[in-house]
């Protein structure tokens, strides 16, 4: 194969066929799973945003925002460690609103207004949820095997939103969002996942968490943070503070 630096290579020869970045600079056009209607003028309906944190302790493998604006506050104080992508580099964790960090353009405060103003009586907004792959256990091991198994979260998610009652799963409120019960997940297959480990939600741990996200937003967003997004955070802590 070529790399893309215009080199010959092939498997085995040292260095790498393609740079570590490389998938921030393909078409879409070129995915094959991509809807074919992904680039409608007109646009189609989109049931579910999955945003997802690298985080080693305190946050579940998945759950579902409250609403919209609950949504896309979480999507705001997303954080995860750090990674080639990012300006960071270590095992540190960082914040990464959005997911989007490195390539935002504009000002924070200004796109969390757009998103938040996608919410209009009669309009479909889709349901945001949050994954979390790399939850380590006391031991530094992985929770969640990860990898192919990670569609069952999917189908989970897709199960949520699923447009007949009859075929939704269930889910329990919890203070940072809706979890799935332990029934309505397929594990089957699987051995030792610690199902309770894996959706614990350490009240230390998120106290110090909301805390440092409003400090984090109240710092780098000051007077632009939508008032809507300081209210979701508050409500938040509120809920944390009484676990």
């Amino acid at each position: 194969m070529t790399t893309w630096l215009g080199e010959q290579w092939k498997l085995g020869q040292p260095g790498k066929a393609a740079h570590p970045n490389s998938r921030f600079c393909v078409s879409m056009a070129d995915c094959p799973a991509m809807h074919p209607r992904w680039e409608d003028p007109e646009g189609f309906p989109i049931d579910a945003i999955v945003f997802g944190g690298r985080r080693p302790s305190g946050v579940p493998l998945v759950y579902e925002a409250l609403g919209w604006a609950h949504g896309v506050m979480v999507g705001a104080a997303i954080k995860s460690e750090a990674t080639a992508a990012a300006e960071h580099t270590g095992r540190q964790i960082m914040h990464d609103p959005m997911a989007m960090r490195p390539f935002m353009g504009y000002n924070f405060g200004a796109y969390l207004s757009h998103w938040l103003s996608m919410e209009q009586p009669g309009r479909h907004v889709p349901r945001i949820f949050h994954v979390n792959w790399f939850r380590l256990d006391d031991s530094g091991k992985f929770l969640w095997p990860g990898f192919g198994e990670n569609i069952r979260v999917v189908d989970w998610i897709l199960r949520r939103v699923a447009a007949s009652p009859s075929d939704r799963v269930t889910a329990t409120l919890s203070v940072v969002g809706l979890l799935p019960t332990k029934d309505s997940m397929n594990l089957e297959g699987l051995d030792k996942v610690d199902w309770d480990q894996l959706f614990s939600l350490p009240k230390d741990y998120w106290t110090e968490d909301i805390a440092e996200t409003k400090k984090f937003l109240a710092d780098q967003v000051g007077c632009d943070l939508p008032a809507e997004i300081a209210r979701q955070l508050d409500e938040q802590e509120a809920r944390i503070a009484s676990m």
